[in-house]
């Protein structure tokens, strides 16, 4: 787009400047292939469904044969707080960009930035977690599978069936891969209704053998929990539900998914009168999608832990154990003391874990595709070139390289990766839920205390309880969230200084009103000989006027236009100002708002108008300002140094200096 184009001018002559401005921000994906929601669900399953290889065990490793208490809170704070916190968010982000999106909208200016930063560190730490744990505990799946023990000793290493996956998950993305609803379907069809065969068999055969509910029970009344370091004689109900809710951010791994549910709402077909700003039907749709995989995952969470705490020895279970990690596998592989079926064997074993190393492998795939849309959709906004965030390649390399590290620090471990998983899950539910506590405060009225959503303010409590005690017993995922954080800080500082004087951060102007479009075109063909910056608020115009004909031996007879340019956002790196052009006593005023950068803004009038005719001259006064600060204000507040970073602008835009504005310090 050229200059005249992008100010909104007419034709462009043939002197025009040799600067561009792109107009792009970052990649808007459009034409997303839309489908029932019931099938799109399935994209959403694979990362939350898929807990299922190893959240029973780590649920029974954290609360021992308390398990099935303590799932009972997971599942109450699933359905009373986590699905009505992202139905709301679903409502406030219809075009799937979830509760950072949310969050960015309702605060301004670099604490926004920042909080988005500290927000993308989490939500990247809970992606490569999610790659590095699944194909971890896709190994375990591997190595404990009778048929495996025949494949050469080397592939019995647990760290190197996971490097391998990993490697083969990046190489899958070089050559293009892309998330297709049709195979997440089939896997989560054939991994549901597996699961749903092994629970129900340990259902009814806990049914058939109600001592063995007895025997449990009375463990569980006696203080014998199994629990390392938890002992109990004869405690109340009341000390068991204490210890159930105390216990209950050990298990928010059952948490994971809302997040993608939201990310995956391009994608739900909604109505076709849906308006495209606020679609109510897929609106609608994904609420559906959110409450019904909410409903599928608790009735699975509940079985699982119910089955596996009642026919699994506790010292299975327990890391070393051979259910460790593998619960219900080790349950279809018919290990278990109890005889819960005749088709569970190795046979119907061997189909169980290929079916769950299939969705942990496929839920990896919908965690690095989700990366991969996330960081080219906010690096810009912190100078970072487009094309640096969007270079698709080198960025797969550079996250299958994290993931190997992430591997190889943790060695694929499935338990050791498990705090670092829940801290990046309860930060982005944290997250979302303040967002809602804040647009709730901001839409409803009266006072304050009935402004406030109460009740989601007891839900964002319960989730900065478990987010807190999460980060305080197990800090690895604040480290990992703090390495992705410093990594993006640096490189979008390094970036935004090397842009920082790119024309390309101004988009276009916006227009007050029809008139003040109408005087800017008039303007362009007109002879304007004299720029002059003028700070808003400051002197009347009439004696900066006096003063500037003396000191720059401008005559009477000489037109000056004043501009008064105000900041708006200075964290923005893009801009597109709103002007208004007035004349007040005779004299033209350019007055823009909304600005990132001054020194842009005005540069950019100035090569505009110097597009028809004669270039104008840009007079400044001097500043006694220390270089070093003015240089530091423009970077981060956009309105420092203005004179020179106007010259150098001026200078790349255009080469030839008969044909440049000319900048004037007096």
């Amino acid at each position: 787009m050229s200059a005249t184009a992008a100010a909104g001018g007419g034709e462009t002559p043939a002197n025009k400047p040799s600067w561009t401005v792109q107009g792009t921000v970052a990649p808007v994906q459009t034409g997303h292939h839309q489908a029932y929601w019931l099938w799109v669900l399935c994209l959403t399953g694979v990362d939350y469904f898929s807990t299922l290889g190893y959240q029973p065990s780590i649920a029974f490793g954290a609360t021992g044969r308390l398990a099935p208490f303590a799932t009972f809170v997971l599942v109450l704070v699933t359905l009373l707080g986590a699905v009505p916190v992202y139905s709301h968010v679903a409502a406030r982000s219809p075009r799937g960009r979830g509760s950072i999106a949310m969050l960015e909208r309702l605060l301004t200016g670099w604490d926004a930035k920042l909080l988005v930063l500290i927000l993308l560190g989490f939500a990247a730490t809970d992606f490569i977690i999610t790659i590095t744990l699944s194909a971890a505990d896709a190994a375990e799946h591997l190595i404990h599978n009778p048929l495996w023990k025949e494949t050469p000793e080397w592939l019995h290493s647990q760290l190197v069936i996971t490097i391998g996956l990993l490697v083969m998950l990046g190489g899958l993305f070089l050559r293009g891969f892309r998330e297709v609803i049709g195979i997440a379907v089939v896997i989560v069809a054939v991994y549901l209704t597996l699961n749903v065969i092994v629970m129900a068999a340990g259902l009814m055969h806990l049914a058939a053998h109600p001592d063995l509910v007895n025997d449990w029970f009375a463990q569980v009344r006696a203080g014998d929990w199994a629990i390392e370091g938890v002992n109990h004689a004869a405690p109340s109900w009341s000390l068991i539900v204490l210890m159930c809710l105390l216990f209950f951010p050990r298990l928010a791994l059952g948490l994971s998914g809302f997040e993608t549910g939201v990310a995956v709402m391009p994608l739900v077909r909604g109505n076709d009168a849906d308006n495209q700003e606020k679609p109510a039907g897929r609106i609608r749709n994904t609420r559906k999608l959110l409450l019904t995989a909410a409903l599928i995952m608790s009735v699975l969470l509940m079985g699982s832990s119910i089955v596996t705490t009642m026919l699994i020895p506790a010292l299975e279970l327990h890391v070393g154990g051979r259910a460790a990690n593998r619960a219900l596998a080790y349950l279809a592989h018919g290990q278990s003391p109890h005889a819960i079926g005749a088709i569970f064997g190795e046979v119907f074993g061997t189909i169980y874990d290929v079916s769950t190393v299939a969705i942990l492998w496929f839920a990896g795939a919908s965690a690095l595709s989700g990366l991969l849309n996330l960081v080219p959709r906010y690096l810009p906004r912190y100078g970072m070139a487009p094309e640096w965030a969007t270079a698709t390649r080198p960025l797969v390399l550079l996250l299958t390289g994290i993931s190997l590290l992430v591997t190889l620090i943790f060695r694929a471990d499935v338990t050791a990766q498990g705090g670092a998983y829940a801290t990046g899950v309860m930060v982005l539910i944290l997250s979302a839920s303040a967002a809602v506590v804040i647009d709730k405060y901001r839409v409803n009225s009266g006072p304050m205390w009935r402004r406030i959503a109460w009740h989601y303010v007891l839900i964002t409590a319960v989730f900065l309880y478990t987010a807190l005690d999460i980060i305080y017993s197990k800090p690895d995922g604040v480290t990992i969230a703090g390495c992705f954080i410093a990594a993006v800080l640096l490189f979008s500082a390094i970036s935004r200084i090397m842009r920082s004087t790119e024309l390309e951060r101004f988009r276009r102007f916006e227009f007050v009103n029809p008139e003040s479009r109408f005087l800017w075109e008039s303007l362009q063909h007109l002879e304007i000989p004299v720029l002059v910056p003028h700070r808003p608020g400051g002197r009347i115009l009439a004696a900066k006027e006096d003063e500037i004909r003396a000191w720059h031996h401008l005559s009477e007879n000489t037109p000056i236009v004043f501009m008064e340019v105000e900041i708006g956002d200075a964290s923005e790196f893009y801009q597109s100002p709103l002007m208004e052009i007035v004349q007040e006593e005779g004299r033209f005023i350019i007055r823009v708002t909304r600005c990132a950068s001054i020194a842009h803004v005005i540069a950019v009038i100035a090569l505009t108008l110097a597009q028809f005719g004669h270039a104008p001259e840009l007079h400044f006064g001097w500043s006694d300002e220390s270089p070093v600060r003015t240089n530091f204000r423009f970077l981060l507040f956009g309105e420092g140094n203005v004179p020179w970073i106007v010259r150098q602008l001026l200078i790349k835009a255009q080469p030839d200096p008969a044909l440049r504005p000319r900048v004037i310090i007096g």
